[in-house]
């Protein structure tokens, strides 16, 4: 049993976790659970690292639960993850840093996909799983997580999400796969505002949104009803300039009737310049409500920092791209290990260090690590 450490008792956040355990377990769950999280902070990327992390550092582990019954076996390890349901977990890990780190009311909120290319297994023809995961962008938190189906996709594991997680207040972004009214929708009714990308696979939308602005840009949006942001930057050999702009939706739109939700239409130009040429992108985007254009400026960046702060991280620092975790529910589990860790490792403020160097420091330094676990 883990004692009090900090001003998060954890086992409070995990005594609803199902032991999936029929016999008497030799190991209590918990302990497994906080070794894993403790071993994938320090840089421990799959069960065989976590086992000899934790036999490593037993002496320090001891001050905070009770391993009277010894370290678990990589194999033992891997077994009961592939067995823990993954929702009752996640909620568990998130009650537990929701504690630590208190959410941000009215933030952006990234709801992106994310493949686990490594996962699939051939010898039982299973698939590598896919992610849907909600990333707060400014306290670089994971609210939650979802396995989409084998036989689905994005579309449908999005409500799912939405359903798990609370964005009541936030702004809820996604790309172009969750345009669709359902999501926009669930949004609404998780009281939220949406906004999210729109492209081709919504034909008439997009044609219609693109015209609408073609034809204010000819006349140099003279009378226009338009609220604007503007940025530039420079760096690493490039400059960027980008130009947000939202309005009302136009009548244009508004005859598209099953869009009844969307209250502004935005674009997002960014024109850059590299090795001397320049290249520009527009963007389109469709809100649930009339926002200023710092606002539509925060959301339509923002949502990248689930691809630049969550995804990237995971695969080049975690390396979860190459992980060959696959038994059960491991795979899911690990992720959402990972995450987390990586939740825990952006939060702690005392060392100005890149994540990669944190998770050394973790591991050099157990005092750091409890820093980084308890807050």
């Amino acid at each position: 049993m883990i004692i009090a450490a900090g001003p998060a008792d954890v086992r409070v956040h995990f005594e609803n976790l199902t032991d999936p355990r029929r016999r008497e377990p030799t190991y209590p769950l918990l302990n497994v659970v906080v070794m894993t999280l403790c071993a994938v902070i320090s840089g421990a990327d799959d069960f065989v690292a976590i086992a000899k992390w934790s036999r490593r550092n037993e002496a320090w582990l001891a001050r905070y639960l009770d391993v009277s019954a010894g370290i678990p076996s990589h194999d033992r390890f891997n077994t009961i993850f592939g067995a823990i349901n993954p929702r009752e977990f996640e909620t568990c890990l998130l009650s537990w840093i929701t504690s630590l780190h208190e959410i941000t009311s009215g933030q952006v909120i990234a709801i992106d996909g994310k493949k686990l290319r490594r996962s699939y297994d051939t010898a039982s023809s299973k698939s590598a799983i896919h992610m849907v995961s909600a990333w707060a962008t400014l306290n670089h938190i994971t609210l939650g997580q979802v396995v989409v189906d084998e036989k689905s996709n994005e579309i449908t594991a999005i409500p799912k999400l939405l359903d798990l997680i609370d964005v009541s207040g936030g702004m809820v972004t996604i790309d172009a796969m969750g345009c669709q009214t359902e999501i926009i929708e669930k949004i609404v009714e998780k009281e939220a505002d949406a906004c999210i990308a729109v492209k081709q696979n919504q034909p008439k939308l997009y044609a219609a949104i693109e015209q609408h602005f073609d034809a204010l840009v000819e006349t140099d949006f003279q009378d226009a009803k338009i609220r604007w942001m503007d940025s530039s930057e420079k760096g690493h050999g490039r400059e960027d300039s980008r130009v947000y702009a939202i309005c009302p939706v136009p009548e244009s739109v508004k005859d598209l009737e099953r869009w009844n939700r969307v209250r502004a239409i935005g674009m997002a130009t960014n024109i850059s310049v590299r090795d001397g040429k320049e290249h520009t992108e527009i963007r389109y985007y469709i809100l649930t409500r009339y926002v200023s254009g710092k606002r539509f400026a925060d959301a339509a960046r923002g949502h990248w920092g689930i691809e630049n702060s969550l995804h990237w991280q995971l695969d080049v620092t975690f390396r979860e791209d190459d992980c060959r975790v696959r038994k059960g529910h491991a795979d899911a589990n690990l992720s959402v290990i990972r995450r987390f860790a990586l939740s825990m490792l952006k939060n702690e403020k005392s060392e100005k260090l890149g994540i990669k160097n944190k998770r050394l420091l973790a591991a050099w330094d157990t005092d750091y690590l409890a820093k980084v676990l308890f807050g």
